[in-house]
This record gives C-alpha cells, sequence and structure tokens, in this order.
C-alpha cells in the first residue's frame, strides 16, 4: 500500500479517536453516555441507524452475496426495509410515547416493566450475548478488509489493529459520539460507493459487454435465489427491529415520537434499494474481475468475501485507495462501535445495574468504560476464532430474534404480561436455534435454525399462558 494510502488511512483513524475523546470531555454522565442526551434529530438518528444496521459487516457480506448469487443477493437488504417501517409504524410509538419507558436505557428494562427482574435478567443475558458475537463479526470484517487490502498483513494482525482502534473510540466517546460520527462515516460510505468504487471498478473489467459475456445470466436476475433464502433472511433480520438493543437506545435518543419515526424511515430506504444494490454489485464486478483472471493469478482461490476488498486493492490509485479504505472502515466503525454500546449497556445497566446504584454519574461512566473495554476485549477475542462474516451476524441475530421477539411482541401488543410465560418461551427459543446451530444437522425444508426456535417460542408462550388463564378460571 502507498505511503500516501496509508497516511490518508491512519489520519482518518486519528480523527475518529479524536472525536470519541471530544465527546468523553462533554459526556456528564451515563444519560449522555448510553442514550446520547436523548435531544437528537431524524437524519442523525436515521443515519446512524442504517450505518449501523448495515456497516461494515453487511458491506462485505453483500460483497461476498454478489460474488455468488448476483443482484438476487440485495433481498437481503429488503428485509432490513420492512423491518424499519413496521417498526416505525407499530413499535415506536409504543416506546417512546409511554412515560414509564422515559429514563430506560436498555431494551431489558422494557422486560422489567411488562414482566418482571427475572424476565429482564433473561433478556439482559441474550442481547448480551448476541450483541457480544455481533460486535465480533464486526471487527472480523475490519479485518478481511485491512488484511485483503494490505500487502502481507495477515488476517490475525489485521484483526487486533481494527480491534484496538475500534473498542478505545467507543470506550472513550459513547452513544453521542457514535451517533454524530455515524453520519459522518455512513456520508464518506455512499460517496465512496458511488464516487470510487463502482465507477472504477466497472472500467476496470471493461464495461457492460464484458460483465455480460463473462458472466450467466442468472447473476442479472432478481430471481436467482430459492425461497428458503428469503424467508431465512426474513425470519432473521426482519424482527431485528423489534428486538434490537442498538435500535432501542437511538428510540431514547431521539427527540420524540415523530422524529424517531422520520428517521426509521429514512433508514428503510437506504437500506433497500441504495446500499442493498450498491453492496451486490460490487461484489458482482469482483466476480467478473475473478472470472477474467484480473485478480486470481496472485491470490489463488478466493474467500467470496474477499474478493471486494482485493479486487479494490489492485484498480485504486495510489491516495484514492486510501479514500476508499476510509470509507470501508467507516462503516467498520459505524456497526462495531454501536454494538460495543448494546452490550456495555446491557452489563452495565440490567446486569450490574443494583452494584453500581447510587453512584455518583463520574464514577458510573468511568465504570462503563471499563467494562465496554473488557467487553470489546472478548469480542476480540471471539473474532480471532471465526472466519465467516456474514455467517458470525446471523448467527448473533437468531440468537436474539429467537430468544425476544415472542415475549417483547406478546408484552407490547397483546398485553399478556405473563413472567412464566415470557420466561420459558425464551429459553425456549434461544435454546432451540443455539442447539440446532451448534448440532448443525440437516433440516426440514432447508431453513434457517431461527424459524423452530421463534415457533418454539411461540409455542411455549401460548401453551403455558393458556394453562395460567384456564387454571385461574377454574
Amino acid at each position: 500500500m502507498h505511503y500516501i494510502d496509508l497516511g490518508i488511512f491512519v489520519g482518518y483513524m486519528l480523527v475518529m479517536l479524536g472525536v470519541g475523546y471530544y465527546f468523553m470531555k462533554k459526556n456528564a454522565g451515563q444519560d449522555d453516555y448510553y442514550v446520547g442526551g436523548r435531544n437528537i434529530g431524524s437524519w442523525h438518528i436515521g443515519l446512524s441507524v442504517v450505518a449501523t444496521d448495515v456497516g461494515g459487516g453487511f458491506s462485505v457480506g453483500l460483497g461476498g452475496l454478489g460474488f455468488v448469487m448476483g443482484l438476487s443477493g440485495s433481498w437481503m437488504l429488503f428485509t432490513g426495509l420492512l423491518g424499519a417501517w413496521l417498526a416505525a409504524v407499530f413499535l415506536i410509538p409504543k416506546v417512546k410515547a409511554q412515560p414509564a419507558f422515559e429514563s430506560f436505557y436498555t431494551l431489558p428494562q422494557i422486560f422489567k416493566y411488562l414482566f418482571g427482574p427475572k424476565v429482564a435478567i433473561a433478556a439482559a443475558i441474550i442481547c448480551f450475548v448476541g450483541y457480544l458475537g455481533f460486535t465480533s463479526s464486526q471487527l472480523l470484517a475490519g479485518a478481511k478488509l485491512a488484511s485483503g487490502t494490505f500487502e502481507a498483513l495477515p488476517l490475525n494482525t489485521a484483526l487486533l489493529i481494527m480491534g484496538i482502534i475500534a473498542v478505545i473510540y467507543t470506550v472513550l466517546g459513547g452513544l453521542k459520539a457514535v451517533i454524530y460520527t455515524d453520519t459522518v462515516q455512513w456520508i464518506i460510505l455512499m460517496l465512496g460507493f458511488i464516487f470510487i468504487g463502482l465507477p472504477m471498478a466497472y472500467f476496470h473489467v471493461g464495461g457492460w459487454e464484458s460483465i455480460k459475456e463473462t458472466l450467466p445470466p442468472e447473476y442479472f436476475s432478481l430471481s436467482n435465489l430459492r425461497w428458503q433464502d428469503l424467508a431465512n433472511w426474513g425470519i432473521t433480520i426482519l424482527p431485528i427491529w423489534f428486538v434490537g438493543m442498538t435500535l432501542y437506545q437511538r428510540i431514547y435518543a431521539s427527540r420524540d415520537v415523530k422524529s424517531a419515526q422520520t428517521a426509521w424511515y429514512i433508514a428503510g430506504v437506504f437500506e433497500w434499494p441504495i446500499m442493498a444494490f450498491m453492496g451486490v454489485s460490487l461484489g458482482l464486478l469482483a466476480k467478473v474481475a475473478f472470472e477474467q483472471g484480473l485478480i486470481a493469478e496472485t491470490q489463488g482461490v478466493l474467500d467470496p468475501e474477499m474478493g471486494l476488498p482485493i479486487l479494490l486493492s489492485n484498480i485504486l490509485p495510489a491516495g484514492i485507495m486510501g479514500l476508499m479504505m476510509s470509507a470501508y472502515f467507516s462503516a467498520v466503525l459505524s456497526t462495531a462501535d454501536s454494538c460495543l454500546m448494546a452490550a456495555s449497556g446491557n452489563l452495565t445497566t440490567d446486569l450490574m445495574g443494583k452494584w453500581l446504584k447510587g453512584k455518583s454519574d463520574a464514577i458510573g461512566m468511568r465504570w462503563s468504560q471499563l467494562l465496554t473495554l473488557l467487553i470489546g476485549s472478548v469480542a476480540l477475542l471471539i473474532a480471532l476464532h471465526m472466519t465467516n462474516v456474514l455467517e458470525l451476524m446471523l448467527y448473533s441475530y437468531a440468537f436474539m430474534v429467537s430468544g425476544l421477539l415472542v415475549p417483547i411482541i406478546a408484552g407490547l401488543f397483546w398485553n399478556q404480561r405473563n413472567p412464566k410465560a415470557a420466561l420459558l418461551s425464551m429459553v425456549a427459543g434461544g435454546g432451540v436455534t443455539a442447539t440446532l446451530t451448534l448440532l448443525n444437522l440437516p433440516l426440514p425444508l432447508d431453513l434457517d435454525p431461527n424459524f423452530f426456535g421463534v415457533f418454539a417460542s411461540l409455542a411455549t408462550f401460548l401453551t403455558v399462558n393458556w394453562l395460567y388463564l384456564y387454571n385461574k378460571r377454574n
């Protein structure tokens, strides 16, 4: 990598660390650290939501899907659009307009209000484990980008570099720094895709005629997928908009119901079609370059998720390469920091809340920073033992969805607040999904383990709740 590119990249990272340090000085307590003071506007929230949800993992993952299946991979983020808009219509008014939730920091606090402290602890553990895995996936995404771009940089070394930068930045700044820098990072990523990545890759492979001759027709179709692919993405991604801690933190951080809903509509449009088609198109172009031998001669057989960063490293000139890599690392940081904040919020507020209760704002915030550092270090260790970004992300999503979706829907929308039913449904849902995932057995219709976890959770909730009502009546 040219020293100009390295200078641009290092400078960008130093600026991000500087922003974290700036907000560390501005944060007065946990209200600033975890929910940004609760007065942030729609555009900042909306861009932060999409930057967090799509981020580095989906940027790399979408490139991998474009490499393997072409434009049909864009349907993965269509489920993000649906989830965002459904949450805007149904969830946000329930959460933001509820006076009892005005001082909340986390999703498990809502579970405590609806079902009691035992259920809240279970929800906190599920959220914590899920976001710990999701943080790891983002660090791995950054490492894949770095090792595919910088010559002679091993994956694990890149992972350590990215992990240290992301964790320190997040520890310093809190959610307010995360949201404001997410806005800038998302703009950088979009401009990098539109004005650098796509046009230069397009002309590098020879334009439309060359692309059409190199790839089979199904790469340009929107139906080059099985119904199971769409179903599995839907059951895993769409419900996260109702159980994602990072999203609840941003609902709390919004000024009011209307501004939060506007933010979610903005986020949905940026997910699909904008980001979806740009991401898979770049992956498709990487596939063309690979088939033409433009990146195969020295790189050998490619991991599909590595095709895009390797392509960019081969075609971008000095200076431009540094800008494009800064754009990609923006995406990584924008998700990693948010997920790390979510896991930290669960640990400090829900799992250690009693121990920290009564301490001053300054002491509480210092403990929050220390625990965030600890969680980030564990996430880095997990990432060192994983190889597939999208797989790790979807596992983390699935674990949270299967454990939390049914009880939160029942409590908020159905007004069924049976603590025993909620707790057992969480155990059943998360347990079934985790067991099926670990066993890695062939499943009926080739469906995702999350399908069976969600239905196990629903069946458990309905059964226990029905028995309770039956016994009450008799």
